[in-house]
């Protein structure tokens, strides 16, 4: 007698379509969500009733709406700037405090500077917020470009400093007098990012400047001899050096840049939010945009998208708090929906071949 004796194996796919990705991406964030909901039903609250409040309430309605685009502003930034990073094979993990220094930049021109307000005077708020962020990723920028020192340590352990710095000046030089709360005065109305009423939305100049740094970041990929030499430096630094690209200079310039996006992202949220600034001001924002970085792909357009998102969902917990569900189901999600599409990513580059072969029974 004969059998069959059967043989899986892996094969590298030569080219993903992007409808493979929105796919395969769409069923593991459906995977993540089947997977939560049973946690959900084990503590003993209906998921489909959970999941219903969590949309309708964050995404459908006009206040959680309005919370979600205002909330998501330094997110968009600061998400923008990891995936470029990301985008060269650079790891940068110190969002954070870029995006802490960006603020203190910004702080430093609005109580020591000439008092400039309206489109001047944003303009240059941004301008100082965007290269104190830029200055912070330089300074492991230049390590990394001169001496291949690893990013990734720098830029985390940069993270503390800057945040300690924040810190200090909100508790020390730059504390709102009278008060016990770790802030600084008000930034001069004069300064707000204005907001445009759309729709019935009050909707900030920033996610606007957001949307355009995204278009900006993604004809530069694709229609640049900037883009063009981040791109093969990214698959092959030998390829790069024998063409005679620069790649200390594109390292240095893309971290810079990285950080500087970062620290816009600070400049949202004290121009277009809190119009103070606050001790522990990131608030995580600078860890979640890794996250939001990888799952758009690194595509700066999606990027947007995915971080209204997330900011949708972490305001969602609010809602559902009421019916006694822990305010813990958002990180339990957004975990959940890392990790899946992450196990999703090798279906979308390797395909299982199934052979047979007729061997002889014992």
């Amino acid at each position: 007698m004969r059998g069959l004796k059967y043989r899986i194996r892996f094969e590298k796919r030569e080219k993903i379509s992007t409808l493979r990705v929105l796919l395969v991406t769409l069923l593991c964030v459906a995977l993540a969500l089947v997977f939560c909901g049973i946690i959900i039903a084990a503590t003993g609250f209906e998921p489909l009733k959970v999941y219903r409040e969590m949309f309708l309430k964050s995404f459908l309605s006009q206040k959680g709406f309005q919370k979600m685009l205002t909330a998501s502003l330094p997110l968009i930034f600061c998400s923008l700037g990891v995936a470029l990073a990301f985008r060269m094979n650079l790891n940068n993990i110190g969002a954070e405090g870029q995006y802490a220094i960006g603020v203190i930049a910004g702080g430093a021109f609005v109580f020591y500077g000439p008092h400039i307000e309206g489109f001047p005077g944003i303009l240059l708020l941004a301008l100082c917020c965007f290269l104190g962020g830029a200055l912070w990723a330089s300074i492991a920028a230049i390590p990394k470009a001169l001496w291949n020192v690893n990013e990734s340590i720098t830029t985390l352990l940069m993270n503390y400093i800057a945040l300690e710095i924040l810190t200090y000046l909100c508790l020390g030089p730059w504390k709102m007098s009278g008060q016990n709360v770790a802030q600084t005065e008000r930034i001069p109305e004069g300064l707000d990012l204005p907001e445009l009423h759309v729709f019935g939305f009050d909707i900030s100049v920033g996610i606007i400047i957001g949307i355009i740094a995204a278009v900006i970041i993604y004809i530069v990929y694709k229609h640049t001899t900037g883009g063009y030499e981040l791109n093969v430096i990214s698959h092959s630094t030998k390829s790069a050096e024998y063409a005679g690209m620069n790649i200390k200079r594109n390292v240095i310039l893309v971290l810079a840049v990285s950080g500087g996006l970062a620290g816009l992202g600070g400049f949202a949220q004290y121009s277009g939010v809190t119009h103070r600034i606050m001790e522990g001001m990131p608030n995580g924002v600078g860890y979640t945009a890794i996250v939001v970085a990888y799952l758009s792909r690194l595509n700066p357009l999606v990027v947007v998208i995915v971080s209204l998102l997330f900011v949708g969902l972490q305001n969602s917990t609010v809602y559902v708090q009421i019916m006694g569900v822990s305010v813990r189901i958002a990180s339990m999600m957004q975990g959940a929906i890392m990790l899946f599409v992450i196990a999703g990513e090798f279906f979308q580059r390797y395909r299982i071949i199934v052979t047979g072969k007729e061997v002889a029974a014992e």
